[in-house]
C-alpha cells in the first residue's frame, strides 16, 4: 500500500497519482483539483478574486520552477504540449459546462 502524502494545494496525493480512469481514459485532473483545499477555499463563494488568482499562479510558477530544471528536452518539450492541451482542455470544459446548464429557453415578455 502507497503511502499517502498531502500536497501544499491540500489534496491528498499517492506516490503516483494516475492521471487518466482506467476503464475509461477519461482525465482526472478536475477531480484532483476540486480535492486541493486552496481550491475549495477559493470556490467557496463562487468568485476568484485577484488575490486567490495571484496565490494560485504563484503555486503553478513554484512547481514549475521545481520540475522545469529536472526534465531532459525531449520530456520538456512533451510536458509542455501536455500543459498546454490540459490549459485547452479544462477552458473547454469549463465553458462547456457553463452552457450546458445555461437556461434552455429565452425570456419572451
Amino acid at each position: 500500500m502507497s503511502k499517502q502524502r498531502e500536497s501544499k494545494g491540500g489534496a491528498n496525493l499517492g506516490e503516483c497519482v494516475p492521471w487518466l480512469d482506467e476503464s475509461t481514459d477519461a482525465p482526472l485532473i478536475h477531480q484532483y483539483a476540486e480535492k486541493m483545499t486552496t481550491f475549495a477555499d477559493a470556490m467557496a463563494d463562487g468568485k476568484i478574486d485577484k488575490h486567490e488568482l495571484k496565490a494560485q499562479e504563484e503555486r503553478v510558477v513554484a512547481l514549475m520552477k521545481s520540475v522545469e530544471p529536472q526534465l531532459d528536452p525531449k520530456l520538456h518539450d512533451e510536458v509542455t504540449r501536455l500543459i498546454c492541451e490540459l490549459t485547452a482542455y479544462n477552458v473547454m470544459h469549463t465553458i462547456h459546462g457553463l452552457i450546458d446548464a445555461a437556461p434552455k429557453t429565452r425570456f419572451q415578455g
